[in-house]
């Protein structure tokens, strides 16, 4: 799950991503292979690239396969990569809408499966455009609070970005997440790294530009349908606009 509303943290609070390591490499892996097919195999030179394999290595996935992977992307291998990039568009329980962001060799598969998993799940496919009018396309950079030497604050983060792009910065408990235009998400990754800031990923994502609170019985019906994709071996991405407030999501820990 991507997307940077209250929901980035509660992702982080229930997601077992140990026992979804292995979906999780492919995926990352996928991202190393697309970058250096679209920019070219070497990282200095492909921003993109760069930052996929920071996002991989910041997951562990072994260094081999993440050099693999941008050969393979690259063309140095002698093979080759053929991916086909759909947004599929779903509606979820309380009216709460997903944008679902696939790479897939095969098309046939990828709708079926998706289709399949939404109707499962209690949830509905909706009309083209309906739901990602919902949502803008944003630079997404996560930068850590706890950083080795020093705890970052939220006046840090701003000081380090502000002049590269950023448009703004939400804390999000462990996290501060720097929203700034698609175009600037480099700008605004090199600014905080010149500052001497780490950083957890940089990505051009979709951001909800509206939020909708749910209650606990809508939260876990649509949990449920945004673990079925991710599930998914084609499915890159599920972004939700969902709110879950605290007692929410109290409740459905409890």
């Amino acid at each position: 799950m991507a997307g940077h509303s209250k929901w980035a943290t509660t992702k982080h609070k229930k997601a077992a991503i140990d026992a979804k390591r292995g979906k999780l490499f492919a995926k990352l892996i996928k991202n190393i292979e697309i970058a250096a097919k679209t920019g070219g195999p070497d990282p200095s030179g492909n921003p993109t690239l760069f930052d996929a394999i920071q996002k991989a290595k910041k997951q562990s996935v072994p260094s081999k396969n993440i050099d693999a992977a941008v050969k393979r992307g690259g063309g140095l291998d002698g093979g080759g990569v053929n991916y086909e990039s759909i947004m599929y568009e779903v509606y979820g329980a309380g009216g709460v809408g997903l944008l679902v962001e696939c790479l897939t060799d095969n098309k046939n598969r990828a709708a079926m499966e998706t289709r399949t998993a939404v109707s499962r799940n209690g949830g509905t496919m909706a009309d083209p455009g309906s739901v990602s009018r919902l949502y803008e396309r944003k630079g997404v950079v996560v930068v850590a609070k706890a950083q080795e030497g020093k705890d970052v604050t939220e006046d840090d983060v701003l000081e380090a970005t502000l002049d590269a792009g950023a448009d703004e910065v939400k804390d999000h408990g462990e996290n501060f997440t720097v929203i700034s235009d698609p175009s600037d998400v480099v700008a605004v990754r090199t600014a905080l790294q010149d500052a001497g800031l780490d950083y957890e990923s940089a990505e051009v994502e979709f951001v909800a530009t509206m939020d909708i609170p749910v209650d606990a019985d809508a939260a876990a019906k649509v949990f449920r349908l945004i673990d079925a994709l991710e599930d998914l071996d084609d499915v890159q991405n599920v972004f939700a606009n969902v709110d879950v407030p605290e007692d929410v999501l109290a409740e459905l820990d409890a």
